[in-house]
């Protein structure tokens, strides 16, 4: 395996470059900063995002940086960035907002800890043994202000670090067609907006159109509850299968497919089931299948969901409908973070699938050809790539929901959208990807439209891959990081339908988020004073590193 990394050398001449520091010795042309790749979605699918790839290029080049903007359809791109850990140099990235990350610690542990580089949430590969003990600590403190005071500190931390450039938490704006459902039907998330599961499970037709009909800008990449996917694979995954509580629209845990759950001391919870569930293909979800869901991950064949399930020590089946969760320490979290999040798969099905996978490579997230049975308030009818994506009510579940059909719909150009919403082709807006303000004027013009709005708990990034030269060195990052103007991203990239972000905590949750991080000072000026601060040198308007460092590629 080829792998770059940084060598000391000799400066090759007694000459000052003009540039970033005066009076340094000019550096040999194997001293230069390669070029950079810089991978993003396609104009056509994330426009927003696109356009703030551009924007940023622009600014790094002015750097003495020599940057290639790749745009990467959405499977290409996860192939190169999820699983080729090691081959990347930057890209565009965004976490979206699920209601389960309405607690920080999904962020604030995941997105960061060490031992997640290799296969799961810290794809960037930032390890700092610091940020692992303020990730810990914040889960188990029950003291919420004290929790409240380490979640700042590891906020400080990343701000410092810079793994990632935060560019902005969208307002994403969605929209509904109030003649044919009804208005009050609808429900707002907190940090999610209109498109959710309290929604879609409550939303009542108000005559003969009984499908909800939704759009996409991009296909479905993957249907599989162990595989945590993208913002439209998790539209799907939140209604085909179950999980023993969810957010609610106030932000706030409570059960779901559990009857009750409680703490019976700071490290043991009781969990009673709900009477008379049922899989999709007729089978009784039993306990069994409660504990094999919270089992499955704990191995290494669904690494994405691991870190959820590795603080439960013990589980006991309690009568025909209960359990009892043991943990290893107090976890303030779990609620949230874990029984908000596993979702529940039946045994039958998936027990033969792991023990097929017991010593090979392939892990349960890169599966694509899945059993798809949930005991979700929808099933899978019909799934045609790169078109529509079919689910019809369950009704045999315990919410069953008052529409017949969920169908999204892949429409990846914004103005196509709009006229399939004028015509009823479709009547729920999931995703605009055009300017905002188009679709306020066009609600304006079309009254039965109705457009609303919701700062996002997620957040659009550019992010670094730490593994490799130059973006191993946190004054590299921090340089092209604050080179970047947030304001700019939301006036020019989102259309003012965003706010900044320079966090991993959404301002969203205001009790959790730190103030004292936003608004960095940025600017081109400030990004040449840390490289110069740190060495690097400009030379005929390219970058080069520090005096006796090069990067070489050496073979394993």
């Amino acid at each position: 395996m080829k792998r770059r990394t940084m060598m000391g050398t000799a400066a090759a001449a007694a000459v000052a470059p003009t540039g970033f520091a005066k009076g340094a010795l000019a550096q040999s042309a194997n001293e230069k900063i390669r070029k950079i790749n810089f991978y993003t979605w396609p104009q056509a699918a994330l426009p927003q995002a696109y356009q703030a790839s551009q924007l940023i290029a622009q600014e790094w080049r002015k750097l003495g940086l020599d940057i290639d903007v790749k745009p990467l359809q959405r499977q290409a791109q996860t192939a190169l960035i999820w699983y080729g850990r090691d081959k990347w140099d930057t890209t565009m990235w965004r976490m979206v907002g699920r209601p389960e990350r309405s607690d920080p610690d999904e962020f604030v542990y995941s997105l960061f800890y060490s031992t997640l580089a290799d296969k799961g949430y810290d794809f960037v590969g930032y390890r700092n043994p610091d940020y692992d003990k303020l990730a810990e600590k914040q889960r188990t403190q029950i003291d919420k202000e004290e929790r409240r005071k380490t979640i700042f500190a590891a906020q400080e931390m990343i701000n410092r670090d810079q793994p990632y450039a935060f560019l902005v938490h969208p307002k994403y704006p969605m929209a509904f067609n109030r003649k044919v459902f009804k208005e009050d039907t609808v429900v707002n998330q907190t940090g999610i907006g209109i498109r959710n599961i309290w929604t879609f499970v409550a939303i009542e037709p108000l005559g003969a159109q009984k499908d909800l009909i939704i759009n996409s800008s991009e296909s479905l990449n993957a249907c599989n509850p162990l595989y945590i996917g993208g913002a439209v694979d998790s539209w799907i995954t939140d209604l085909v299968w179950d999980r023993l509580m969810r957010i609610g629209p106030d932000g706030q845990p409570q059960p779901w497919s559990a009857e009750s759950v409680e703490w019976k001391d700071d490290r043991t919870i009781a969990i009673t089931l709900r009477a008379g569930m049922k899989w999709h293909d007729g089978q009784p979800v039993t306990i069994d299948d409660v504990i094999f869901s919270f089992t499955a991950p704990a191995g290494d064949k669904a690494p994405m969901y691991k870190p959820f399930v590795t603080e439960i020590v013990a589980m006991e089946k309690v009568g025909d409908r209960g359990l009892t969760m043991k943990l290893k320490a107090p976890n303030a979290a779990f609620f949230t973070a874990s029984l908000s999040k596993i979702n529940l798969i039946p045994r039958h099905v998936w027990e033969p699938v792991l023990k097929d996978l017991a010593g090979k490579p392939e892990n349960a997230e890169q599966i694509k050809d899945v059993n798809r049975t949930g005991s979700g308030p929808f099933r899978m009818a019909r799934w045609q790539p790169n078109e529509e994506v079919v689910l019809e009510a369950f009704p045999d579940h315990f919410r069953a929901p008052k529409v017949a059909r969920w169908i999204m719909r892949i429409v990846p150009n914004a103005e196509a959208t709009l006229g399939m919403l004028k015509s009823g082709e479709l009547n729920f807006l999931g995703f605009f990807g055009g300017d905002p303000e188009v679709l306020v004027k066009f609600a304006k013009e079309n009254p039965d439209i109705v457009v609303k709005s919701e700062t996002d708990v997620g957040f659009e990034f550019v992010a670094f891959n730490c593994r490799r030269p130059p973006f191993d060195d946190p004054a590299f990052r921090r340089a092209l990081s604050f080179a970047i103007d947030r304001r700019l991203m939301v006036s020019a990239a989102w259309q003012d339908f965003a706010v900044p972000s320079n966090s991993h905590v959404s301002p969203v949750l205001s009790y959790w988020h730190d103030p004292s991080v936003d608004n960095p000072k940025t600017g081109l000026a400030v990004a040449k004073k840390i490289l110069a601060d740190a060495g690097y040198r400009l030379k005929g308007n390219k970058l080069y590193y520090p005096a006796g460092k090069q990067e070489k590629l050496t073979t394993e």
